[in-house]
């Protein structure tokens, strides 16, 4: 079957070997609220506001670019983690495919609906920073165990 928007199946191995030390990289540094002095730099930005929404248009300012690389690694791996062809990309693939991610944007948009319900002030920057990644990573995670549980019934039918 011919899929001009997927990857070719050898970038998935690629994927994960960035994916994985993305979210734990991102993840550690969340919480630690690492910043190595390394990734200190001066950068231009064409749209300065502090945390108050004060600020000018635009400048220079200090940056530390940790979060900016964990965000840029975390979604090309997940990119080509998901939309990689399978070796075998037949059309029960696809629809596999196309019900996970239909899964994964369902999920997404609960996860941000509750967020309005139930998280305020700050809390919620930090629900709208996950969320960006969250439609990438649920349909990793629900189109790989469809994958796990049909090889499962194959295997289990032979």
């Amino acid at each position: 079957m011919k899929t001009r928007y997927l990857f070719d199946p050898k970038w998935k191995k690629w994927g994960w070997i960035i994916l994985i030390p993305a979210i734990l990289l991102g993840l550690f540094t969340v919480i630690t609220d690492w910043e190595p002095a390394l990734l200190d730099i001066e950068m231009y930005g064409p749209f300065i506001t502090d945390y108050s929404g004060e600020g000018s248009e635009s400048g220079y300012l200090d940056n530390n670019l940790m979060n900016e690389i964990c965000g840029i690694l975390l979604i090309l791996g997940g990119l080509l983690v998901a939309f990689s062809k399978q070796q075998e990309e037949d059309e029960f693939i696809q629809k596999l495919r196309l019900e996970s991610l239909v899964w994964a944007t369902y999920g997404n948009y609960i996860i941000l609906i509750l967020g309005f319900v139930f998280v305020y002030d700050f809390g919620f920057f930090w629900v709208m920073l996950f969320n960006m990644f969250t439609v990438l990573l649920l349909f990793i995670l629900k189109f790989h165990w469809d994958l796990w549980k049909l090889k499962q019934s194959l295997s289990y039918a032979e």
